[in-house]
């Protein structure tokens, strides 16, 4: 369904960016959204990858109280960066409106469950990282090797069950939602010719703009 989509509809396939609508916003949600998400996923990836590595790691009581708090941390970073975004398209008379579509709304629902169904997880269902080594791991390897075993995940409580599903609903929006400017690498800006912007404003307000031309 993806490569159909950027096959025949190649515009869409991209974040379709509204920076140059509204910046300062932007700034204050995409930032810690993106550096926020990317190091979660990442740590996600090192226990899912090196699940030895993970339970050393995880094995000293001051080692797992840091990361912990840690990853609570840029969980809480995350969630705010999402916000932000949120209300930055949901505010009255938002510019960011023009490019918002109905699948962003619900992408933006699904991601808001997902995050802070794992920041519930990191609050009500301590010490994540240890048991997920024991218990999410091995489940994923067994769908990769398409063979499901969820006899690991079954006996966990409701709140890293509800992380999991969401996880998936994140997955199937992929093809169909902006999120597929993930995969996209626009190596053809490196030889494009310069993009002229010209600002559509009041004579002698042009000034107050300083990217005009870009």
């Amino acid at each position: 369904m993806g490569a159909y989509r950027y096959l025949t509809n190649r515009y869409t396939y991209s974040s379709l960016s509204s920076q140059i609508l509204e910046n300062r916003k932007l700034f204050w949600g995409s930032v810690p959204w993106h550096y926020g998400i990317t190091l979660i996923l990442l740590a996600h990836l090192f226990a899912a990858f090196l699940p030895g590595v993970t339970a050393w790691l995880l094995g000293g009581d001051i080692r797992r109280f840091v990361l912990e708090l840690t990853g609570m941390g840029l969980g809480l970073y995350t969630l705010f960066g999402l916000i932000v975004l949120i209300v930055r398209r949901l505010a009255p008379r938002s510019l960011a409106q023009a490019t918002t579509t109905y699948m962003d709304g619900v992408l933006l629902f699904v991601l808001l469950i997902q995050v802070a169904s794992g920041m519930g997880v990191a609050v009500f269902n301590r010490w994540g990282g240890a048991w997920y080594v024991h218990t999410a791991v091995p489940w994923f390897w067994s769908l990769v090797a398409l063979h499901p075993d969820p006899s690991t995940v079954a006996s966990l409580p409701a709140l890293p069950k509800l992380h999991f599903v969401m996880g998936f609903v994140v997955i199937l929006l992929f093809p169909f939602s902006r999120l597929v400017h993930l995969i996209m690498f626009p190596l053809y800006y490196l030889w494009r010719p310069r993009q002229v912007v010209i600002w559509n404003c009041a004579p002698g307000r042009a000034a107050d703009h300083p990217g005009r031309i870009a």
